[in-house]
């Protein structure tokens, strides 16, 4: 047990308040990173003397200063820990930064402390001032409920401006106090201790600010009640909105400390009462011989500096208004002390009136005058400066640094330096003081006497702890003349904090209750971002002589050193290790010796067991009295486990074969079956068999059944003769169990004999069968293939259950067994289905045997003498037990028919899987079924179904077997049904089967709405994870259209809306409003979330989502709401609701808002589909219509009606004129391009829609004529060239009239290009044939508009004779019409 240094806490973000603080510092490297100092020594006593000269000449001087900030900012900056460590204040100049604890896990996953940023700010009030000094000092709770933590913590600061405030962990402030005009040097703070023994002056409670020429002392208990006043006032004021406070007053002693040149940090030491010898001694000195004295010695304040001329001064401050000791010093002291009573602080803001308040803030507050105090004595040292001063707990000694690099001990009381430490340049220093723990102690036949403790009172060390940051080392020394105990390389950018205070408030009837947790002294690391504390053992502080623990240290080190080494003469290595193990003296140094030799890996199993064997044969032999019965008691618990393991080994290691055959029949008398139930547990059992080898691989390191003897006692312990064990991992529990029992249940060992072992060794019954399980539940592959395990699990049951404690003899069958509910609840919580069914038959088997003699025990007993007939083995008496064995079995048969069908996967050609569906679906038991709720089951088949991919037709294919009587006809078509309905063609297997088998063992959870309704959720909470995976959301639209209810139907489609599509909607619309177009990919993945590509589909998919929605609300009332039952196994499910009970509980749509939502769905999807350009989508709309978008669907909005502004009509009608142009002319396009019939145009999302059809609907809600959307449609059809579609198209059109006035001109366009286009003779010589009438109107025609100019003339012909046909001979075109049947009959007759 040496000296160690552990980490208790870390940074959230250290770099972040290092940014805040030093701004010009901040980097690009990521937040948190940890950099390693290049020039950090790896081992202290290595380095040379100008390792750091070398290491800073390698760079130029800025890089080196700039680089040195970096590392160093912390030794820059004002630093205070509380001592609970709840809070840190890191602060620089004006600003600062206030850390709090928290607990958190770590990347590892343990619960660990860390310091979070709480607060940061500016805390100068007066421009241009700086803190200087910061102490956080928590404050005691006055509730008597108190377990010992603070109430909460006061941060104290000082400023260069003399004022010293107090502030809240939340930054706020509580007080301003201006005590002195010049800069606040430092602020120490002292709590209260119990004294340690009556001589011991009882020290109050203060804190102490120093300033270049004064010091001023704040009473502790005033301190106390002040703050906690301000800061019940500060919440009143802020819980009624009134910031005024009013502050108490403040009791404070001030002292001007004179005749020293410079203060540069101080020590408060207390009240001290001089020793008579002492007060004469100084009345000597003082006065000569003819000084007299009193009788009482009188009590004085020692305060100590540090500085220059003198180096080290000492003053003392009379107590009370008493007469000073001497007569002749009381005259020239009496004037000193009337100004040193309590005065009332001045400088309190808020006790003038509103219009006062101004004044008194613009002015500085008066500032009382210090009471003189010359120095008494002091160390003189012109040329030595010092530094900083640390008082150590006890008040006895304290550590002084210098300019000198030296680190100087003096003894307070006497006023001289003890002990000098040289080469400590920059060095920061703090004490830690270790009591005695008694129990540690030798012991030693000694007179027990009746008065106290024999052992005497504990023992108090001090140890002084110096951190020296140029050399990167920190050093613990024993004081007062010890030597050094420990060394550490912690790096050279540390800051070594020490309070030297604990809690504010206490006095010595709370502390005597109180023990509140704290840490004398820390280090803050910020290269790793930790905090860590150091940790002394007590015996350090004794020498040699006085300790046989550092003997007993040494001989422990040894013995550590003897354990690593390879030795190939084991028995010398064991008779050293005895010798050694003997000539420790502690008891607690001998148990840690043994403790590490059971530990090792090298000894064999002889070695541990004749040493530990020898060391209680020593104990027992010694006289009772010197004998530590704890460690008695650890040999022995230690003998007993070897012991144990050896007869175990012994057991292990025998030839045992049971020669018995073993056959089917043997099974099913066995299990209490008969053959068809056999039959069909044996088929389950194969097919889960080849479905979970398939998915699992099994890789085996160490021998099943083998144990080291190490790995052994780590695992089991003694508690008060019953063997336990301890709280170990799954996986280790699992090797334990192995050890004891693989070899039987393979039938290589006697299990009789295994039992008996175990038993007599203190195991009881219930942890022999919680390992028994686990062996066999987690061994599932090894037991399946060995049926004959079965035999030897029902024997060793049996033999569990027949020991002492296992069942209860005053158990009857009317209540519910604790023995076989343990069984059963493992077999619930196991996720190996297969192992866990077969033990519950095996126990089911057991249970009714045992029930069955006890119950034919009690018939025997009630009927002696009587005729009665003999019970047979196959009846079973009825009992709660078996009952809930039954219940267990047919869910275990559930669980295991459901996991096959997890754990079965068709097998890709080649398929683009997505990584969300390549996750492995987690294990299923009954446990998690019961727990899942009542759609748990569902939700499981849904994932199944997510992660194969498989169409809502083939589940609905799967399910229609169910009314097929013949099975061989269904199951043909099925497959047919999936090869056809397969997107991707599949190896399907047992699929089909395994579904049906899944669709008939649960007819209510797996009805075919609930699992669409399932799988529908599944897929789009799976898109939302990837929206770029628009397959996925369209798929989930495909399962909602197949759920047949429309009150499901309504609530699932309406679920969707609101949680994954309505935000991503509103982002889209918003957007294409902004840009005024279909926006780019880049725009769509930072507003949207998704591509551009991904939108389109989006937006088409949320389309068929609305169209759903109308159509279920229009149903919802003719259908009833479907009533969800259980099947009778799973009626105990408990969980979270089921998505369609959710569903059903959905309101009422308003169709006409969803109607509204449908509309802009269409048109954003249009610009979307066609990347239409110069259109807002939301400018289609007035402003009632804009404000009822987004809102929740069942709500009613204000919704437009009547007539619309034409404007908008006009907007509406040029749009949708524009999707009929863009869809007419992407059929061409693909048509085109794909060499397809234009009925076949698809979009890669799938069927695209029929838009001209949809343009029509759009513009019946838009208020747009629907007659000039089916006109243009028409018009465009022509121009494109797709005449046949075209006239089909014209039926649809009412105004006929104006149509063929459009017709006539595209003809006039197309003969245009043939004949001025073409620059031929024969074209030339037919213009010149034509009337001139139709040859002028034939030049005004732009041809350049038709899309299509590659059309025959003889379909041009057809186009002529529609136009006839349409146009009224009285119409004025009528002639010109004609004109054209000549021209063109003319062009298509072949010149001769």
């Amino acid at each position: 047990m040496a000296c160690s240094i552990v980490q208790f806490c870390s940074f959230q973000d250290l770099q972040a308040s290092r940014d805040f603080l030093f701004p010009h510092l901040r980097e690009e490297t990521p937040s948190g990173a940890v950099r390693r100092d290049p020039s950090k020594s790896t081992n202290w006593e290595d380095d040379g003397w100008g390792a750091w000269d070398e290491t800073e000449a390698q760079e130029p001087e800025e890089g080196n200063a700039c680089k040195a900030q970096k590392t160093f900012w912390l030794q820059d900056c004002v630093l205070s820990l509380s001592p609970t460590s709840d809070l840190m204040v890191i602060a620089r100049e004006q600003k600062a930064v206030f850390l709090v604890s928290k607990w958190k896990y770590s990347d590892k996953g343990k619960e660990e402390m860390q310091f979070a940023v709480g607060w940061s700010g500016s805390l100068n009030v007066e421009e241009g001032e700086c803190v200087t000094s910061a102490l956080c000092i928590p404050l005691a709770s006055q509730k008597r409920s108190s377990t010992g933590r603070p109430d909460w913590t006061c941060i104290v600061v000082g400023f260069t401006s003399g004022y010293v405030r107090f502030y809240t962990e939340n930054g706020v402030l509580l007080l301003a106090q201006l005590l002195n005009e010049d800069p606040v040097l430092q602020l120490k703070c002292r709590t209260y201790e119990i004294p340690r023994h009556p001589g011991v002056t009882e020290q109050n409670e203060e804190l102490s600010i120093l300033y270049p020429g004064a010091i001023v002392t704040i009473d502790g208990f005033s301190l106390f009640q002040s703050l906690r006043a301000c800061r019940n006032q500060v919440a009143k004021a802020t819980a009624s909105g009134n910031e005024h406070i009013q502050p108490p007053p403040l009791a404070y002693k001030k002292w001007g400390l004179q005749d020293i040149d410079t203060i540069i940090d101080h020590a408060s030491i207390g009240i001290m009462t001089l020793s008579p010898f002492d007060q004469m001694k100084t009345a000597s000195n003082i006065g000569g011989f003819n000084a007299a004295i009193k009788n009482s010695p009188p009590a004085m304040s020692q305060y100590i500096t540090v500085g220059a001329n003198p180096f080290t001064g000492f003053f003392y401050a009379l107590e009370g208004s008493t007469q000073p000791l001497l007569s002749h010093v009381a005259l020239a002291v009496a004037s000193k002390l009337t100004s040193a009573l309590f005065n009332a602080a001045s400088g309190w803001l808020g006790w003038k009136s509103k219009h006062e308040e101004e004044a008194v803030q613009k002015q500085k507050p008066k500032v009382e005058p210090a009471t003189p105090l010359a120095v008494r004595f002091g160390l003189p040292d012109s040329r030595r400066h010092g530094e900083s001063i640390c008082l150590s707990p006890c008040n006895t000694l304290a550590a002084v640094t210098d300019d000198f690099g030296r680190v100087i001990l003096l003894d307070v009381a006497r006023g001289i330096a003890i002990r000098m430490w040289k080469g400590y340049r920059d060095a920061q220093i703090g004490w830690i003081q270790i009591v005695e723990d008694l129990h540690e102690r030798v012991p030693e036949k000694v007179d027990f006497s009746p008065f106290g403790n024999t052992q005497g009172p504990s023992r108090v060390a001090q140890f002084l702890v110096i951190y020296a940051p140029r050399r990167g080392i920190l050093e613990v020394w024993s004081t007062q003349q010890g030597p050094r105990v420990g060394a550490f390389n912690v790096g050279k950018h540390c800051r070594l904090l020490y309070p030297g205070y604990k809690i504010m408030g206490l006095n010595n009837v709370i502390s005597q209750s109180w023990q509140p947790q704290t840490y004398q002294i820390c280090l803050v690391d910020p290269m790793s971002g930790s905090v860590k504390t150091v940790n002394v053992p007590f015996h350090l502080a004794l020498s040699d002589k006085k300790s046989e623990r550092a003997k007993d240290m040494h001989l422990v080190k040894k013995l550590s050193t003897l354990l690593k080494m390879k030795s190939p003469n084991l028995d010398s290595v064991e008779t050293e290790i005895r010798e050694l193990i003997l000539d420790i003296k502690y008891p607690a140094t001998k148990r840690q010796a043994l403790e590490s030799i059971l530990a090792s890996e090298r000894l064999p199993f002889s070695c541990l067991r004749n040493i530990t064997q020898t060391l209680m044969d020593t104990l027992k032999n010694q006289e009772l009295e010197s004998v530590d019965e704890g460690l008695l008691q650890f040999c022995a618990n230690k003998l007993k486990l070897l012991h144990l393991y050896e007869s175990v080994n012994q057991l292990n290691s025998l030839d045992f074969h049971s020669d018995t055959p073993f056959s089917d029949n043997d099974l099913a008398v066995l299990l209490r079956l008969d053959e068809k139930e056999l039959l069909k547990l044996q088929t389950l059992l194969e097919k889960y068999k080849q479905e979970n080898t398939r998915t699992t691989v099994r890789f085996s390191d160490a021998e099943d059944g083998v144990l080291p003897v190490k790995t052994f006692l780590e695992y089991l312990e003694y508690e008060k003769e019953v063997l336990n064990v301890k709280k170990i991992s799954e996986e280790e529990y699992v090797a334990l169990g192995s050890f004891f029992f693989w070899k039987c249940l393979h039938g290589e060992s006697s299990t009789e004999e295994m039992c008996r072992t175990l038993e007599s060794a203190g195991l009881s019954p219930q942890l022999l069968l919680s390992l028994l399980l686990s062996v066999w539940l987690s061994k599932e592959k090894d037991i399946l293939d060995k049926p004959q395990s079965v035999c030897c699990l029902h024997t060793m049951l049996s033999l569990l259950s027949k020991m002492k404690v296992a069942i209860d003899e005053t158990w009857d069958s009317q209540s519910v067994s604790p023995w076989w509910q343990q069984m059963r609840m493992a077999c619930i919580q196991s996720e190996n289905n297969g192992a866990a069914l077969l033990s519950a038959h095996v126990g089911h088997s057991v249970a009714a045997q045992i029930s069955n003699n006890m119950e034919e025990k009690k018939f025997s007993q009630t009927a002696l003498g009587s005729d009665s007939e003999a019970l047979t083995d196959s009846w079973e008496a009825l009992s709660l037990d078996t009952e809930y064995w039954k219940l267990l079995l047919k869910q275990l048969e559930d669980c295991l028919i459901l996991q096959t069908l997890l754990h079965s996967r068709g097998s890709p050609a080649a398929s683009k899987t997505s990584v969300l569906q390549a996750e492995p679906l987690p294990r299923l038991s009954v446990k998690k079924l019961l727990e899942g709720g009542k759609g748990g089951i569902a939700d499981s088949v849904a994932k199944w179904i997510f992660k194969q991919d498989f169409s809502p037709e083939a589940l609905k294919l799967a399910s229609k077997e169910k009314d097929v009587e013949n099975a061989d006809e269904p199951k043909e078509g099925i497959n047919r049904g999936f090869l056809e309905l397969s997107e991707v063609e599949m190896d399907l297997g047992a699929i089909p089967d395994l579904l049906y088998l899944a669709y008939e063992q649960f007819p209510c959870s797996l009805e075919l709405d609930v699992l669409h309704a399932h799988c529908c959720w599944e897929y789009v909470v799976q898109w939302n994870k990837d929206p770029e995976e628009a397959h996925f959301l369209v798929r989930s639209i495909e399962h909602l259209k197949h759920i047949l209810n429309a009150p499901v139907q309504n609530g699932i489609a309406l679920m969707m809306w609101n949680t994954f599509l309505v935000k991503r909607f509103s982002a889209a619309a918003y957007l294409m409003d902004k840009v005024g177009k279909s926006p780019k990919d880049r725009l769509c993945r930072r507003d949207v979330g998704m591509s551009d590509t991904a939108v389109t589909s989006f937006l088409g998919s949320c389309l068929d989502l609305l169209q759903i929605l109308l159509e279920a609300d229009v149903n919802r009332d003719e259908m009833q709401v479907p009533v969800l039952e259980t099947e009778d196994a799973w009626l105990s499910v408990e969980g979270p609701i089921s998505i369609v009970e959710l569903a059903l509980e959905q309101k009422h749509i308003h169709y006409p808002l969803v109607e509204h939502h449908s509309i802009l769905c269409s048109i954003l999807y249009a610009v979307m589909r066609f990347a239409l350009k110069t259109v807002k989508p939301l400018s289609l709309f007035d402003s009632k219509g804009k404000n009822a978008f987004f809102k929740d669907l069942t709500s009613i909005q204000l919704l437009p009606s009547g007539e619309m502004d034409p404007n908008f009509i006009s907007i509406r009608q040029q749009f949708l004129l524009k999707i009929v142009s863009a869809a007419v002319h992407a059929q061409h396009s693909a048509a085109k391009d794909k060499d397809l019939p234009e009925e076949a145009v698809s979009t890669p999302f799938g069927k695209d829609l029929d838009w001209p059809v949809l343009a029509v609907d759009l513009a019946h809600h838009l208020q747009v004529s629907e007659d000039v959307v089916r006109r243009h449609y028409v018009v465009e059809l022509y121009n494109y060239g797709i005449d046949h579609l075209g006239e089909e198209a014209i039926l649809q059109v009412q105004d006929k009239e104006v149509l063929a006035s459009q017709l006539l001109v595209l003809t006039g366009q197309r003969l245009a290009h043939a004949l001025l286009h073409a620059h031929t003779k024969e074209g030339m010589e037919l213009l010149a044939r034509l009337p001139p009438t139709l040859c002028t109107w034939l030049k005004t025609m732009d041809s350049q508009d038709l899309q299509n100019t590659e059309v025959p003339i003889a379909t041009t012909a057809k186009l002529v004779n529609k136009v006839i046909e349409l146009l009224p001979e009285k119409h004025g075109q009528y002639s010109l019409a004609l004109h054209l049947i000549e021209a063109v009959e003319a062009i298509s007759i072949p010149p001769l």
